[in-house]
């Protein structure tokens, strides 16, 4: 990254560590990161440099992924943990800070046997990525691994990490006079309260000497603090930085203003003070520009980083909300919100799918399958086709009852708009390729295979793997529902081979469903096998299922009338006019 040029993400940064990276990794290179550097030279043309013009990044090691084996050249008998490994594709998308957790990741799959990667490539990778950052120890530590505990130091180490002592003084120094000042509580809140806590107020006014330089070093001190790994310490000066630029509503103590609220009808507020009030979807800030939306992405990092889902997922939809109040003032091109949003949809892996509150995963269908963010995914991320596919997996049931339904519509809705976003992605693995066989081809053996290959895929994802027994138990059940369909008595062994279990096991498995008011059907013990019920559907969820889309097609059809008469009152004018002119004539 060119930590000079901005705090956090911009377009050629977040690439820029894979150009330094590449121009020197080990064999991990060829292996973990071949896709990566076909994914970064696809997409650097249509990047934006700091200056505004376009170029391309070159490179000679360009072709090295010529003669890796990848995940589409590999037959299934030689394909392993490896092969399905996103790493790569998602890696160009990630703060660089974000990639360690997921190299420890794979640390402990290599420690297991899990995947076939080499551990010291792994570390001299990790070595590679912490060049730039500021964590000089971390890299020591890093460096002895590889080398050996007696290893000597290499002097350009030695000679960074007094740098960075100097440079932290340095910035520390600069940025003093505000650090004090938002320590001290008493004073902040009186400022507060006055409404002088904003850049404009403080930076006016010559009773603290807060200058718009010593506001500018801490800002650079918090990000010198994120580049030293310090995310909790960069997180709060953060935080205290983007409230010189936020309005939130005041807040009255108990009492207060009681006796004004009875006297104006219980409604004192006005519509200029309501104007003050910042988007509470974005900290409460006043607007947004660019520097401003750099800011949130840094605080999204940390958030992440400190492992603080419930404040990461309220940073996600600032930013959110940022790119698209960006895009709408025309601040942000089209083509840079696309990248935005694509890097979004890949730092949102680590909220939803770390959400303990169960909103997570239906957050992330409803997100992914949003217009413009579909429109990222299947442009420029279709390798997130499997998290959607995992996650619409896991919540198709869990949708189903909050419907307020035995049915399963909704379920099916959610399947079908699921299908419609695979059929726009050039992607495929076993999870995505396992739905397809059941809801597209209906092929039942094919489906097996591929299940059978998901718990590999599930186990050894960073993102998936606390997933893994959920989501077999959900397939399971899906395959059974599909399964069902289709056939009125079913044979438990055959049943058994389609979902992956043994005889006992399946029986045991449906007798749950049956007890848990999850399926009609009953067990024949005699012959072995599982009668299904006659449920049919019923009239309400005929009409609901016939009428889902009748507002939509209604409205077309009144826009559609509306262009339509809208034309013939301009043909109409345009012909009287043409009227007037012939008789003037």
């Amino acid at each position: 990254r060119a930590h000079d040029d901005a705090l956090f993400p911009n377009f050629p940064n977040i690439h820029n560590h894979f150009l330094i990276l590449r121009r020197s990794l080990p064999a991990v290179s060829r292996q973990l990161f071949a896709s990566t550097i076909r994914t970064v030279n696809q997409s650097a043309a249509q990047l934006h440099s700091p200056d505004g013009t376009h170029k391309r990044c070159h490179h000679p090691h360009l072709n090295l992924q010529a003669t890796m084996t990848t995940a589409e050249t590999k037959t299934p008998e030689l394909a392993d943990a490896s092969t399905y490994d996103l790493t790569p594709l998602i890696s160009p998308y990630l703060d660089l800070h974000m990639m360690f957790p997921l190299l420890e990741y794979i640390d402990s799959l290599i420690a297991t046997g899990a995947i076939s990667y080499s551990a010291a490539d792994v570390a001299q990778a990790r070595l590679e990525l912490l060049r730039p950052t500021h964590m000089v120890d971390y890299a020591m530590d890093i460096y002895r691994e590889i080398h050996g505990e007696e290893a000597e130091i290499p002097q350009e180490m030695e000679d960074q990490k007094g740098e960075v002592f100097k440079q932290m003084e340095v910035l520390r120094e600069g940025q003093m006079a505000f650090d004090d000042l938002s320590r001290d509580e008493e004073v902040r809140n009186n400022l507060v309260n006055n409404n002088q806590w904003n850049y404009k107020s403080l930076t006016s006014m010559a009773t603290y000497n807060i200058t718009p330089e010593i506001l500018a070093n801490y800002y650079k001190f918090a990000k010198f603090n994120f580049d030293c790994g310090d995310y909790q310490q960069s997180r709060d000066m953060l935080e205290c930085y983007l409230s010189l630029f936020a309005s939130p509503p005041k807040q009255r103590k108990e009492g207060e203003g009681e006796e004004e609220d009875d006297e104006l009808g219980g409604n004192t507020s006005t519509p200029a003070e309501d104007e003050k009030t910042g988007n509470p979807n974005m900290y409460y800030l006043t607007s947004i520009d660019p520097t401003l939306l750099q800011v949130l992405w840094g605080k999204l990092s940390c958030e992440i980083l400190v492992e603080d889902w419930e404040e990461a997922s309220v940073a996600l939809i600032a930013v959110k909300t940022a790119i698209e109040s960006l895009t709408s003032s025309n601040k942000l091109t089209a083509l840079e919100a696309l990248h935005q949003r694509t890097w979004l949809l890949h730092w949102s892996l680590f909220v939803f799918w770390n959400d303990a509150s169960g909103k997570g995963l239906e957050s992330m269908v409803e997100l992914f399958t949003s217009e413009k963010y579909l429109q990222a995914v299947t442009t420029n991320a279709p390798h997130l086709l499997r998290y959607l596919t995992a996650a619409v997996l896991l919540c198709k049931r869990r949708a189903a009852k909050k419907a307020g339904s035995n049915s399963n519509a909704e379920g099916r809705r959610l399947l079908r708009d699921l299908v419609k976003v695979m059929q726009q992605c050039e992607y495929s693995d076993p999870i995505v390729e396992f739905v397809e066989q059941l809801s597209v081809k209906f092929d039942f053996e094919a489906a097996q295979s591929q299940l059978a290959r998901c718990e590999t895929v599930l186990s050894t994802d960073f993102f998936l793997c606390k997933q893994t027994e959920l989501f077999m138990e959900e397939a399971r059940v899906f395959v059974f529902e599909n399964y069902c369909r289709i056939h009125h008595k079913i044979d438990l062994a055959t049943l058994g081979e389609k979902l992956a279990m043994d005889r006992e096991r399946a029986e045991r498995w449906i007798v749950d469903l049956i007890r848990n008011a999850l399926l009609d059907a009953k067990i024949d013990s005699e012959e072995g096998c599982v009668v299904m019920g006659t449920g049919s559907t019923s009239v309400y969820e005929q009409v609901m299922e016939k009428t889902r889309e009748l507002n939509a097609r209604s409205s077309g059809l009144v826009s559609n009338l509306r262009g339509y008469m809208n034309d013939v009152r301009k043909e109409k004018a345009k012909r009287e006019r043409k009227a007037r002119d012939a008789m003037e004539e």
